[in-house]
């Protein structure tokens, strides 16, 4: 059984249409705007599923980040691509088939820290080990 660890709400309110605004649970986070391509939405802001890929990019460079401090590696630049592809499952409902996401980093490919950290960083982002229950996520991580 799992234990909670810890918690937190967002609030999401219906703007017009398909567009929505995001209230999260700190002062200090902007509110973010959300909308749906056309043809339901307007297409003005990014949807769930760029949401969704962003969370994944930022969680996957957070921790291979982490995993680089910890080995007393200072990094700076690290970058993230995100690639969703969006499918029809067998009852023709739109689905995030995959994701696929390349992290770039500043440091030779052969770096003894990066080696070591690319068996165990995934492990510790929190959103992908998540996700991956679900859809299948590819990480490839690249030096200079």
């Amino acid at each position: 059984m799992s234990q909670v660890a810890s918690q937190f709400t967002v609030h999401v309110e219906q703007v017009e249409g398909f567009e929505f605004l995001v209230r999260f649970d700190k002062e200090q986070f902007e509110p973010l705007r959300m909308d749906e391509p056309t043809p339901l939405g307007h297409d003005a802001a990014p949807n769930a599923a760029r949401i969704l890929a962003a969370a994944v990019g930022n969680c996957l460079s957070a921790s291979l980040v982490f995993c680089l401090k910890k080995a007393n590696v200072t990094t700076s630049g690290v970058t993230a691509d995100v690639a969703v592809e969006i499918v029809r499952n067998e009852n023709r409902k739109l689905r995030i088939g995959t994701v696929d996401v390349t992290l770039h980093t500043q440091l030779p490919a052969d770096h003894p820290a990066l080696a070591s950290c690319l068996k165990t960083f995934e492990d510790f982002c929190i959103v992908t080990q998540s996700v991956r229950q679900g859809i299948d996520v590819a990480v490839h991580v690249q030096g200079t």
